[in-house]
């Protein structure tokens, strides 16, 4: 069943006409128990409250299937924005951004264009980027646009290691002088690109962060897997790791008692807070990361407070692929 669900939710997270619909109905499905909010506004004051508790941010402006011109520099300009917010408020934070959002699936100039301007800004600012790795479609595009980054503002930006993908050792080895978040892998690729075994692909993100750990520069152990965490915890600790060469990640909205924890331990810790009202493909493959939290969806779909075209035609879905399994 797990599988059937996150296949279903991969789904409709590649769904046009559901993102689409999703934008015109804020925050519904349970989206706002881990999306920020859909303002600048509102997410400053969600860091606040995680500087206040010893837990910094990297902020996602989320935004999906840009395809014309005018979508991408609106996004870039808003980007830019969340830098200017950061910058004035004193929040400590930095940024993540995708790639496709400000361009790739346009043109790769275009795009290179509108991430040297945020990487200029972030540059003068002293903000770190974190470039979001997408699908394999995107990957090596992301990486060239890294290395253009590095030449013209050094230590500004890094990258994320997808622990499933095949050649993922090779990338880190690549680019371990680079700050790097490593995750397991949140889209659906095939058997040529990925490993599709659950135990493999923990096996590899575990040997991934090790190696990282004691060779790369600065390594964001993203996950939620608090067996890898306690691993993790116990390797630091055996091969004196500095603190300033790691932190802890976990997604806004996810084992907050446990984010909280590490941050109290100790840990230098970050959440990866979204927002924008463009939350819709994010939420559908973080509840095909933790089928579990189906509950999220049920619960709000299925009440006339949530009762809207959006979450009448995802639950019709959802229903529809289940019973065709």
């Amino acid at each position: 069943m797990a599988d059937v669900l996150k296949n279903v939710f991969l789904s409709l997270s590649n769904n046009r006409t559901l993102n689409r619909a999703a934008q015109n109905y804020g925050l519904q499905l349970g989206a706002k128990l881990v999306v920020a909010g859909t303002n600048i506004e509102e997410t400053m004051e969600t860091i606040r409250q995680l500087n206040s508790r010893g837990i910094e941010a990297t902020v996602d402006h989320l935004g999906e299937f840009v395809y014309e011109r005018e979508e991408a520099i609106a996004a870039k300009m808003k980007i830019l924005d969340v830098l200017d917010a950061i910058h004035e408020s004193g929040v400590k934070a930095h940024i993540s951004i995708k790639p496709s959002q400000v361009g790739l699936d346009i043109d790769y100039d275009f795009c290179l264009e509108n991430v040297l301007e945020i990487a200029e800004k972030a540059a003068q600012y002293g903000i770190f980027i974190n470039l979001d790795q997408e699908n394999y479609e995107r990957l090596h595009a992301t990486f060239a646009i890294l290395e253009t980054i590095e030449q013209r503002y050094p230590n500004t930006a890094g990258t994320v290691i997808q622990a499933y993908l095949h050649e993922a050792p090779q990338l880190l080895e690549k680019y371990s002088g680079y700050r790097l978040r490593i995750v397991k892998g949140a889209y659906k690729e095939s058997e040529q690109v990925a490993l599709t075994s659950k135990a493999a692909i923990d096996e590899q993100f575990v040997a991934l962060l090790e190696a990282h750990l004691l060779n790369g520069k600065f390594t964001s152990v993203a996950t939620h897997d608090h067996e890898i965490i306690q691993h993790i915890q116990k390797f630091v600790a055996m091969h004196n790791i500095p603190a300033d060469k790691f932190e802890f990640q976990m997604l806004y909205g996810f084992r907050t008692d446990m984010q909280q924890q590490l941050a109290k331990d100790g840990y230098q810790f970050t959440t990866y807070v979204p927002f924008g009202a463009d939350w819709y493909g994010y939420f559908m493959r973080r509840l095909a990361e933790r089928p579990q939290n189906i509950q999220l969806v049920t619960k709000q779909v299925f009440t006339k407070k949530t009762n809207t075209v959006i979450g009448v035609a995802a639950a019709a879905f959802i229903l529809g692929r289940l019973t065709k399994k």
